[in-house]
């Protein structure tokens, strides 16, 4: 590792980058910090404990939960709950958003959103899955309740975000509007130290990743474009080639680190898309922004999407800059035919 510095002293030392925060901020990081660090525990032991397979139950967008789903999602809820800056969370697996309601609480300056864990199907074949959050001020009066315009801003409004992924190694991935900063977990201390100071992604790459076996239901724009990734090879002299893990935080972690583009359509079976804008794209776009990339709905910036509800869903298209624009462009040539 570049640097032993762990995530806590990393937050410390750069408190100063928000001034307003007055500590609140370190300690939600904190929170978020201690649930990954339990949440990992559970998933390194997934094929030894009966927490795989199916709940038994399904979120509000009728998705089949699995055990570890619920299982994250009440820890992060619990990290959340148990500190006294946050008035509430909004999760995927929540058909509500969850007000916390004591006299702190009302207090507290910020909410999360969250996806406790994408990707969770893939836990049973031991494939990398991960946390998405997204921490923002909120808007109603101090001293109350939080309210459902809280949890209803843009994604130019948040104030952090960021990831866990949970692989070969575990990392939490962070940004609050000042760069990007990775910390991998190392169990021997069970500490996140730093490890991947001032992240960025390369202004062009060579991988796209998408769900291939849904070609003939894309959009025609992203036909032609998957066609262009096929046929032109880079200057380098190679193809550009197509990964797909089917978790987003993967497939997003990679691209960042080596430059690509993820692309999530609309569909016939999801005519507006199916990452949830709130979230897994606001977050998401956060980074990659941070990072010098760009994510966008193929026709706008993600993060000026102006959301009208909790579960709202939106086409996806997050990575290297060239290659967001260059989707951007097939889908203006190629609109799709009546």
């Amino acid at each position: 590792m570049s640097d032993m510095r762990t995530l806590g002293e990393f937050i410390v030392e750069k408190q100063h980058e928000y001034p307003n925060a007055s500590g609140e901020l370190s300690s939600l990081l904190s929170s978020i910090r201690l649930a990954a660090k339990i949440v990992n525990r559970e998933i390194n032991k997934a094929g030894l404990a009966d927490i795989t397979g199916a709940f038994g139950g399904e979120n509000v967008q009728g998705e089949e939960q699995q055990k570890l789903d619920v299982y994250a999602n009440e820890k992060f809820k619990a990290a959340m709950a148990a500190r006294d800056q946050v008035c509430g969370v909004a999760s995927e697996e929540e058909d509500e958003a969850v007000i916390f309601d004591s006299e702190l609480s009302r207090n507290a300056k910020y909410v999360i959103l969250m996806d406790p864990l994408d990707g969770s199907s893939n836990i049973d074949v031991n494939v990398s899955v991960g946390t998405i959050f997204s921490i923002y001020r909120r808007v109603s009066p101090i001293g109350q309740p939080a309210t459902i315009d809280d949890f209803l801003q843009p994604g130019n409004q948040q104030v952090a975000a960021g990831y866990i992924i949970y692989g070969s190694s575990t990392m939490l991935v962070y940004t609050t509007g000042n760069g990007v900063h990775g910390f991998t977990y190392d169990p021997s201390i069970g500490a996140f130290c730093l490890s991947h100071e001032s992240m960025t992604i390369p202004e062009d790459g060579k991988i796209y990743s998408i769900n291939e076996g849904n070609y003939i239901r894309f959009p025609l724009g992203i036909k032609k474009y998957i066609k262009y990734c096929q046929e032109n090879v880079p200057e380098e002299g190679r193809p550009y080639s197509s990964r797909y893990i089917g978790s987003l935080v993967s497939d997003f972690h990679r691209n960042m680190l080596k430059g690509g583009i993820f692309l999530y359509p609309s569909t016939a079976a999801y005519p507006s898309g199916k990452l949830r804008l709130l979230y897994e794209c606001n977050p998401m776009a956060f980074i990659i922004e941070q990072a010098g990339g760009k994510a966008s709905n193929g026709h706008q910036r993600i993060m000026d999407i102006k959301p009208t509800e909790l579960h709202q869903r939106v086409p996806f298209f997050v990575g290297s800059t060239n290659m967001v624009e260059k989707t951007e462009a097939f889908l203006a040539e190629f609109p799709d035919e009546d």
